[in-house]
């Protein structure tokens, strides 16, 4: 999506976009007073991330943590352009370096784009996260259609494969670097009801993650998953009742549903080459014990 025309230039210093206009009046971090400052990973500073599904719930919390690493960060949404841009306002009033690009990552076209137009503007890529994903409604898989089948599989598998496919090249040509995968909880136990094609889709893409991590570890490229268990973020706003929510509640050690926040951690780490360097093909588990592998 292009910038509307008669739009004038972007305003902020570090910022560049393919979709809108900033908010200047954006809102800060939520909470962020309340916060201990972020732990600083050093070999982090500087990297160029892209991350996908990067406008709300734990793909927002990441731009976040890896701006807050100093990295220069893309920041990747489709249908969320409001929120985006508030995002990647208030990001870039915190002094990081932002690109905001827009794109269906169930288009082949757009997921080229988007990472051509991230490397344009950071002039290369160290890392990418492949995070968006969605449940797109909780069908029965003996009600669901081939189109529904084939919209979960794509946003949720096919664009991983297609954005590690786009990405590769670039990441190799940068020395090596990381690509982190978000699975689900729900590819170890099968989803909860009418989310076996979640389910499996994310199951896919833990193993593609191991099959992946064999195959690019000769460039340098260490390939992992993080699999969230149940977080408080839209997603189960959407697709998930209040009771569905503490049901999973209660089968949960810790007491709690997660927040994106809580996330953040793993992600960071299998980033870093200096805190994960023999890390690779690895899939790590954040539900606060709700399983344990």
């Amino acid at each position: 999506m292009e910038t509307p025309p008669g739009m004038p230039p972007i305003g902020f210093p570090g910022f560049g976009m393919r979709g809108g206009a900033v908010n200047p009046n954006a809102p800060v971090k939520p909470q962020a007073a309340e916060k201990p400052p972020a732990l600083l990973i050093p070999d982090l500073a500087g990297k160029a991330v892209l991350i996908t599904g990067a406008s709300t719930g734990i793909g927002a919390a990441l731009a976040w943590a890896f701006a807050e690493q100093r990295c220069k960060v893309a920041i990747h949404f489709n249908s969320s352009e409001k929120t985006a841009l508030d995002l990647a306002g208030a990001i870039v009033r915190s002094g990081a370096k932002v690109f905001l690009v827009q794109g269906d990552l169930t288009k082949p076209a757009d997921v080229d784009r988007v990472v051509a137009q991230t490397v344009e503007d950071f002039g290369h890529l160290d890392g990418l996260i492949n995070n968006a994903g969605l449940m797109l409604g909780r069908v029965p898989t003996t009600q669901a259609t081939d189109e529904h089948f084939a919209e979960v599989i794509n946003l949720n598998a096919r664009s991983v494969f297609a954005m590690s496919r786009a990405a590769v090249p670039h990441i190799k040509a940068a020395g090596g670097g990381f690509i982190v995968n978000t699975s689900s909880v729900a590819a170890r136990f099968g989803g909860g009801g009418g989310a076996a094609l979640y389910a499996a889709a994310k199951g896919w893409v833990s193993t593609f993650t191991r099959g992946q991590a064999r195959e690019l570890i000769g460039d340098g490229i260490r390939v992992n998953a993080v699999a969230p268990g149940v977080i408080a973020t839209p997603f189960h706003e959407r697709y998930s009742t209040q009771a569905q929510i503490e049901a999973m509640r209660q089968t949960i050690p810790m007491g709690r549903v997660g927040t994106p926040d809580d996330c953040v951690g793993a992600y960071l780490f299998l980033a870093s080459q200096r805190l994960s360097g023999y890390v690779t093909g690895q899939v790590i588990e954040v539900n606060g014990g709700q399983l344990m592998p």
